[in-house]
């Protein structure tokens, strides 16, 4: 089976650097989002076996989780990290006040281009909560890099966007 129905003459997958992350309900992408940790669940297993089954245990599906997910970004003076971290522990807020429980949570898109920038692939993450927020990274005066920002999501779950079909690519034709 081809890995493309659209494309039949493309080899290759597409590539992990071309992607936005979007809060559901916000039409503009969240700035400057350099990273995004990978979508993982894992299933548990369950064994079990009758008295009278051979030595071999039989196994059966129990218990899904999701692994957190991590997003990283540049420092800027873009507020969002920190105002949706501050929802679930807001320091000096007060007592009664240091978590918001009505919206600490939101549903995030997660959106995968191919090389000539059209939608491939589009996850949504439900119920997404921040468990650890890093304002930035250590300082280094001796470092050539960029100061990075960091939020670890949890999640109860996420999937695939099926609606999404694959983009017809198109060959470039050279001028006359």
């Amino acid at each position: 089976m081809a890995q493309f129905t659209v494309n039949t003459e493309r080899f290759d997958p597409y590539k992990n650097f071309k992607f936005r992350v979007f809060w559901v309900g916000n039409t503009n992408p969240v700035a400057g989002i350099s990273k995004v940790s990978a979508l993982k669940r894992t299933t548990e297993v369950v064994k079990h076996r009758e008295g009278g089954d051979p030595i071999s245990s039989r196994k059966s599906p129990g218990r899904t989780e999701y692994e957190a997910i991590t997003l990283e970004r540049g420092v800027t003076h873009d507020k969002e990290f920190e105002q949706w971290a501050n929802k679930v522990w807001n320091y000096g807020a007060g007592l009664g006040a240091e978590v918001a429980l009505k919206d600490f949570r939101k549903d995030i898109i997660i959106e995968v281009y191919n090389e000539a920038g059209q939608l491939a692939l589009r996850y949504k993450v439900y119920r997404c909560w921040v468990s650890e927020f890093q304002a930035q990274a250590d300082l280094d005066a001796n470092a050539n890099a960029v100061l990075i920002q960091t939020l670890k999501l949890e999640n109860e779950g996420w999937e695939r966007d099926y609606e999404v079909a694959e983009p017809a690519e198109e060959s470039f034709t050279e001028p006359a």
